[in-house]
């Protein structure tokens, strides 16, 4: 009875989360949403409760770390630079946390399970945070209107405020990019796979928006403990729908800690570096399950093939992981080796992007931001327009540019090639916000200052750019990256993310040494010189971007691009 109840909630749940999603359901997904939970798990069956899961999520992580800066100010009485660097921590710490979460999905849980945790964990952390803001006890009295002596938060409620953000920056760390893997893993062909991540980052953008706005809203206008009670809110219905789908997932077991056996080639190829390498298979470790036929190790980095290679003096021994390695083993580090360089020029083009949004926010606060006589852009929210161009154009290229490419070439568009079209479009973002810096200079020499409008279509184009590359980045290290290691490949376009930041920060202080063009007030500097740099730095790495690809060999593309051009769902 109670396993009846349960698999017609779990089919009401998917049918409605679909269609509210989706639009209207076929016939098809309504047969999905009524099957046995008993049958093959995943599928498009557990589209609607990791997308559900994800807006939830990502609404309360935007909702409260937006904002973080000003409650700590308003709230806490912390001084403006001192807020600025934990809100730097706290973004630094959602970057880097789902390298951490992936690799314990990989190496010991496995993804379902961490993400479980992890929405609860944040949910603690955000109904801390609502506590914080709903009781006086927990926070310093606020200071008086005008006056500059503030009473200081105690050691205890900085203590009760650092264990909240531990809490809810673990939590958005531990969803964020696993949730990406757990979906992705769903699915059996790379096709469905490509069009999950293009859903993925809509509705990551979609949370987003709703943060940025409608809870920053509510913060700043209303109350801080609505605002954190409708995370809150969002935050629990994420954790219910995900755990109630759970006997419909596909559950990825984890395969022990896969770096162990990344070492143990660089180990045994070292060890073994003077043996002399063979052409024939028999020489080679299979592994213990066994391929038919027998493969050799590829040609490429040749000097790695040693590790799998059986000698006579003890290296033959398969129980020795330090002294022989599979053949396997050896192909999937050499795949990671493959991807470094790639990894590489994205880092470099993403570090243009961070800094391109920062200097736009400070280009934003010398604008006219009126828009209307009763409203104002606020300088903050222009991240909005890239997230919602990101939106829209993820849709577009899903249900319209994609398949439109695939009917007149009869192939899909290869991760690669999205992330190069997202480069481009970065590039040309660069030499717009360039542009409209000089335009907007000599404004300030007429004494009109110009309307913040004209940054709208630089930003335009760096969404447009976003929807062309992060889903590409994700698809690209999803399926070239060894099996054991999905969770951490997903994990890296977050990692990216972080590095960027730090990059970014770098290179404005490198510039700010050396150059006369970023001061603190801009209306005296040259912002468009930058701008022209990144210009000619984004064109070199598109330069070495496409001598890394035209090299790239795909290990798991064959086949996929055979797909019928009808086909290309969702």
């Amino acid at each position: 009875m109670h396993h009846n109840t349960q698999t017609k909630f779990q089919s009401y749940l998917c049918f409605h989360l679909f269609s509210s999603m989706a639009g209207p359901v076929s016939g098809d997904t309504e047969a999905q949403c009524a099957r046995d939970p008993s049958s093959k798990p995943g599928g498009w069956i557990t589209f609607p409760f990791m997308m559900a899961t994800l807006l939830g999520m990502s609404i309360t992580s935007f909702g409260w770390v937006l904002n973080l800066i000003v409650f700590l100010i308003e709230e806490f009485n912390i001084k403006s630079i001192a807020a600025a660097k934990i809100s730097n921590i706290v973004n630094g710490c959602l970057s880097m946390l789902p390298l951490v979460a992936a690799i314990l999905a990989d190496s010991f849980f496995g993804n379902i399970l961490v993400i479980s945790a992890s929405t609860f964990i944040s949910l603690t952390g955000i109904l801390l945070l609502t506590l914080i803001a709903s009781l006086d006890l927990l926070k310093p009295i606020p200071c008086a209107t005008g006056s500059i002596l503030c009473q200081s938060p105690s050691a205890l409620q900085l203590g009760i405020l650092y264990t909240a953000l531990v809490l809810v920056t673990t939590g958005a760390g531990g969803t964020r990019f696993t949730l990406a893997s757990a979906g992705a893993n769903q699915y059996d062909k790379p096709k469905d796979q490509g069009s999950f991540f293009n859903w993925y980052f809509l509705t990551l953008y979609a949370g987003a928006i709703t943060g940025a706005t409608a809870i920053v809203y509510t913060q700043d206008n209303a109350s801080w403990k609505l605002g954190f009670g409708l995370c809150a809110a969002a935050n629990f219905v994420s954790f219910v729908v995900f755990v109630s789908g759970k006997r419909l997932y596909k559950h990825e077991k984890p395969m022990g800690s896969p770096f162990k056996s990344l070492i143990s080639v660089v180990v045994a190829a070292t060890v073994k570096r003077k043996a002399v390498i063979s052409s024939q298979d028999e020489d080679y470790h299979q592994g213990l399950a066994k391929t038919s036929p027998a493969i050799i190790p590829s040609k490429s980095y040749g000097f790695l093939n040693r590790a799998a290679l059986k000698t006579e003096d003890g290296g033959g021994s398969v129980n020795n992981i330090w002294r022989v390695c599979s053949v396997q083993e050896v192909e999937d580090f050499k795949a990671i080796l493959r991807l470094l360089p790639l990894w590489v020029a994205i880092i470099f083009v993403s570090t243009p992007m961070v800094m391109q949004t920062s200097l736009m926010v400070l280009q934003a606060l010398v604008t006219d931001r009126a828009l209307g006589p009763h409203f104002k852009v606020p300088a903050g929210s222009l991240q909005v327009i890239i997230m919602t161009s990101a939106s829209t154009f993820i849709i577009i290229n899903n249900w319209l540019v994609y398949p439109m490419y695939q009917k007149l070439t009869g192939k899909r568009l290869t991760p690669l090639q999205k992330v190069g079209i997202g480069q481009v479009l970065t590039i040309l973002s660069m030499a717009v916000s360039a542009v409209v810096e000089a335009k907007r200079l000599k404004t300030v020499e007429n004494g009109h200052p110009m309307s913040v409008l004209w940054l709208f279509p630089p930003l335009v184009i760096v969404g447009i750019g976003e929807a062309f590359q992060f889903p590409g980045n994700i698809e690209l290290f999803y399926g070239e990256f060894p099996e054991s290691l999905r969770n951490t490949a997903t994990s890296l376009t977050s990692l990216v993310i972080g590095i960027s930041f730090y990059l970014s920060t770098a290179l404005i202080s490198l510039l700010q040494r050396t150059t006369k063009w970023l001061p603190n007030d801009i209306n005296n500097g040259r912002v468009d010189n930058v701008y022209w740099v990144l210009v000619v730095a984004g064109v070199l790495n598109f330069g070495y971007f496409l001598v890394c690809s035209w090299f790239y060999t795909y290990r798991n593309l064959q086949g996929d691009n055979e797909q019928d051009p009808k086909d290309v769902s969702t």
